[in-house]
């Protein structure tokens, strides 16, 4: 019997590693492509992308732990039944406790993974995710111009391209788009030099013979402004002091909290390690397939009770850090509602079992 549950576990591990992979391989995507649109726009150092890429990537991975471990569990009890290996191993006595038990080996582990990645892993990420992003726009602010490439500021509000440059740096043929609301500021010059303020960081570049245009566009309505010399600010200086944001606090710190917001986030993390637990719970009922159903025929369940999970839980903590629920509720009555969804899943399938053997 041994050698059997340790081939149920190799299966569903597996297809948890497999599931998980898979989700993270998207997760990554999604994540690079964030970090590189930040990074053209604000010019980040090339050595700060990585780092960035990798740390909101580890950041959000126990996220994917519950649905992986779900439908990992899921689909390896459909091809189990869909072949009839499962059928065969409960003729000969494996069933009860003893199904459970490669679930349980298997869940131990993930759930103490979510725990450290959600309780200390990531706020600590966050923290450090938040400190390379001050340093890479401040880096970023530094980076002296390049002659015929389009550079943004201001999350893309003011665009600045430069056709040429002499040889003492200064630049030539010059040209300024500026978003502000409805109207848009066009500025073209002959001549441009940029100052750094003391800061180091606050940046305005003077242009020298050139024209200013302001409009609506659509309207015929536009002022134009010829100038000698005229500056035009370019960035404002980053903050020193940043303030530490809720998801960067450590979880032994918002213990004790009357912070709602605070509340939420310290119930938000410990809800990660409640949903491995009660997904666990929910696949192996749901893994269970009747003579005749597809192999993935109990996927898209799965799917369906996760997403439907993951979105009250959301809710629930924005209900929370509202004040709309009351503080005893919290989040966790999310969690036993599902809990209980588990418990009827279970109970469920053992009463139709003993309807049949009846």
């Amino acid at each position: 019997m041994q050698i059997l549950q340790r081939y149920v576990f190799r299966e569903m591990a597996l297809n948890f590693l497999g599931v998980t992979g898979a989700l993270a391989a998207v997760l990554f995507i999604y994540q690079l492509g964030a970090v590189l649109a930040r990074a053209a726009q604000s010019q980040y150092p090339r050595g700060l992308v990585l780092q960035l890429f990798a740390l909101g990537a580890a950041e959000n991975f126990g996220l994917l732990l519950p649905l992986g471990l779900l439908l990992g569990i899921v689909m390896a009890l459909g091809r189990l039944y869909h072949e009839g290996e499962m059928v065969a191993a409960r003729a000969c006595g494996y069933g009860g406790a003893r199904a459970w038990l490669p679930a349980l080996m298997l869940t131990l582990p993930v759930l103490a993974l979510s725990a450290w990645l959600n309780l200390q892993f990531s706020p600590q990420a966050a923290a450090r995710r938040a400190e390379l992003t001050a340093e890479a726009v401040r880096a970023g602010l530094a980076v002296p111009f390049e002659v015929g490439r389009f550079r943004s500021f201001d999350g893309g509000r003011t665009v600045v391209y430069a056709r040429s440059a002499d040889a003492s740096g200064e630049l030539q043929r010059v040209f300024i788009k500026q978003t502000q609301s409805a109207s848009v500021v066009t500025t073209v010059a002959q001549r441009a030099r940029r100052e750094l303020g003391a800061d180091g960081l606050s940046q305005t570049i003077v242009l020298l013979d050139g024209e200013r245009v302001e409009g609506v566009p659509g309207s015929r309505r536009y002022r134009i402004l010829s100038f000698r010399e005229l500056s035009v600010p370019l960035a404002a200086p980053v903050p020193e002091v940043r303030h530490e944001r809720v998801d960067e606090r450590p979880s032994l710190q918002l213990l004790g909290s009357s912070d709602l917001k605070e509340r939420a986030e310290l119930q938000w993390r410990l809800g990660f390690p409640l949903m491995v637990l009660i997904a666990a719970a929910c696949a192996m009922p749901l893994g269970r397939l009747r003579p005749r159903q597809g192999r993935y025929e109990r996927v898209w369940r799965a799917v369906f009770i996760f997403v439907i999970y993951g979105q009250l839980a959301i809710a629930a903590r924005t209900w929370f850090e509202r004040g709309t629920t009351p503080a005893i509720v919290g989040l966790w009555w999310v969690h036993a509602l599902f809990l209980a969804l588990a418990l009827w899943l279970v109970w469920g399938q053992e009463w139709r079992q003993r309807r049949v053997r009846a």
